[in-house]
């Protein structure tokens, strides 16, 4: 038998074929195996011990948070410790869009507690594609607790803290206000905003896929507060003067008001008020006429409030003397093309009796005695005509003109204060010679850390100074131009200021500004005080009448606010004369 052509023989020969390949097939699927495990080994190598660190932070990346920490804001204080601005608990009211299931009686009850519109409510919820929109923020605290007890599902309020300012408008424009974020926008919150700020802190957490907190790994970073400002300003007398600017408001139907008072001693800032004012706890009325701070960013044509300047300046070059004659002929004096004129014929009059009577004439022929530059030099010399550095922003400058090219009527006119524009600061401000001796102290809004009087720049000799506040003083008793501005055991000193308001490229003959600048007492001054009213269109318009009176309101309650011994006889009441008018 041929056993090579047997079925079987060939069946053996393609298992021996096959086995070779079978052999090589597990050789290499083995080899596969292996590469991949070991591959497998040196990936979990790799990770846990050479790329740990950057897998470890990419995870957290995804699941970690640093959660800020408000730092609480500084509160500001007057001087007495008074709290003019702090922080109060608030809710921020938010949503999720998507998950917002709720009725109309509860869409109408949740626009109400917000103030908002319901159609304001329903264009927020309409953002479908944010998981997160706040509809307010800063809600009080009890309107939020409302709102929660509604259980809307999909509506959440978180903690937040608000800006609070318990005197309201009465230190409106000394406060100014914080943004939402609690960033000030204006007044002192802007001015001192990196001191009062803070520095946020930090918090570690961890969240779940759906941003819930589920593990808090503690703080990382401690917030530091911002810190507390100590103000110079005095809330008693601030009130004062605001009650009494709203009060001649008023009474005169005016346009606005503005008011300073001065501690003469250390030159801290005591009260600095502008009516009408805001309440910078409701924003919805705010507007930029009403958020100016007058007092600091106006300026306005002072008129006869500045004759004791040009007056003293003669008197301390040794031009004039209180008792030198001083002719006004009949009230009319000529000066190239142009007239000026007194409201009386008065004749001759000493240099005290120009001031006690208000004459344009006796102070510009007391004007023609002087250089243009010693003018310009005096005016300079007390801060007219650039800004007074006390840190608000948009401080005025003022005008005043170059000396060299003065002409004679404009020497003239500015020597009783038309053609100069000043603001209410810096005319208070330069007041203060007058009522330390010929110094000029420089002022504050922030609080001396003592009492002790801080020394000033000399610009008059004390005698100069003392021989103003006398011719001052004549000016509001009997025969001056505002004996209305006299107060009730103490004296005072100061000269009343009329002018026609500036509007476009001239005067407006129809509108005034009244003002009266002064100090109290006149034995011991103690307090510069200065007002301005703008455009008063009933019961007067001259500054004996208008002004005059708010400055005897305020310095009677402010001096007997601050325990200042009376230094005149007491009387039962003040001369009610207007006095003598003057002259535009």
């Amino acid at each position: 038998m041929n056993w090579s052509s047997h079925p079987a023989s060939k069946d053996n020969k393609k298992a021996k074929a096959a086995f070779p390949l079978e052999m090589w097939r597990s050789t290499i699927m083995l080899a596969v195996l292996t590469f991949a495990l070991a591959s497998l080994a040196l990936w979990a190598i790799k990770v846990q011990l050479l790329d740990n660190d950057f897998l470890q932070s990419k995870g957290e990346a995804r699941y970690s948070r640093l959660l800020e920490i408000p730092a609480p804001r500084g509160k500001i204080y007057d001087r007495n410790g008074v709290v003019l601005a702090s922080n109060v608990p608030a809710r921020a009211i938010w949503v999720i869009p998507e998950e917002v299931k709720m009725n109309a009686k509860q869409e109408n009850e949740l626009a109400r507690l917000l103030e908002m519109g319901v159609p304001d409510i329903r264009k927020k919820l309409a953002q479908d594609n944010k998981r997160f929109v706040y509809l307010r923020r800063q809600v009080p605290q009890d309107v939020a607790d409302k709102i929660k007890d509604m259980k809307i599902p999909g509506v959440y309020s978180q903690k937040e803290v608000k800006r609070d300012y318990p005197q309201a408008a009465v230190f409106a424009h000394l406060t100014g206000f914080t943004n939402i974020e609690g960033e000030g926008q204006e007044g002192l919150e802007a001015v001192y905003d990196k001191e009062i700020q803070g520095v946020p802190g930090a918090r570690k957490v961890l969240r779940d896929r759906l941003g819930n907190v589920i593990e808090d790994e503690g703080v990382m970073t401690e917030a530091r507060p911002g810190k507390d400002v100590y103000l110079s300003l005095d809330a008693r007398v601030q009130y004062i003067v605001y009650t009494a600017l709203r009060e001649a408001v008023e009474y005169h139907r005016a346009k606005s008001a503005s008011a300073m008072v001065i501690d003469t001693r250390t030159g801290e800032i005591l009260a600095l008020v502008n009516y009408p004012a805001y309440d910078p706890n409701v924003r919805k009325n705010m507007n930029s006429d009403l958020i100016r701070n007058r007092a600091v960013t106006d300026v306005f044509e002072p008129g006869s409030t500045l004759k004791p300047f040009t007056v003293s300046l003669a008197l301390n070059e040794g031009k004039v003397k209180p008792q030198t004659m001083i002719a006004t002929g009949n009230g009319k004096l000529t000066i190239g093309d142009a007239t000026i004129s007194d409201s009386h014929e008065n004749g001759t009059l000493t240099v005290q009796q120009v001031i006690q009577k208000s004459s344009n004439i006796g102070t510009s022929k007391i004007a023609f005695m002087l250089e243009p530059k010693d003018m310009w030099d005096m005016f300079t010399k007390v801060g007219f005509g650039k800004p007074y550095k006390i840190g608000f922003p948009g401080v005025a400058a003022g005008l005043l003109r170059p000396y060299k090219n003065w002409q004679p009527i404009e020497q003239a006119t500015m020597s009783y204060g038309h053609g100069i524009a000043i603001s209410l600061l810096q005319l208070t401000h330069a007041y203060t010679i007058f009522a330390r001796d010929g110094e000029l102290i420089d002022l504050t809004l922030i609080k001396r850390e003592n009492n002790d009087p801080v020394p000033g720049q000399r610009v008059l000799s004390p005698e100069t100074a003392k021989e103003m506040r006398t011719m001052m003083h004549m000016a509001t008793e009997p025969g001056g131009t505002a004996p209305k501005a006299q107060v009730i055991g103490y004296t005072v000193a100061g000269k009343t200021g009329t002018a026609y308001k500036v509007e476009g490229n001239g005067y407006n003959k129809n509108k005034y500004v009244a003002s009266f600048a002064g100090l109290a007492p006149v034995s011991d001054p103690r307090i510069v005080v200065s007002v301005m009213v703008d455009d008063p269109t009933a019961n007067g318009h001259f500054g004996g009448i208008v002004a005059a009176p708010i400055f005897s309101q305020i310095v009677s309650e402010t001096l007997r606010t601050l325990s200042v011994t009376p230094d005149a006889p007491y009387k039962t009441s003040i001369n009610q004369d207007g006095g003598t008018e003057e002259a535009m």
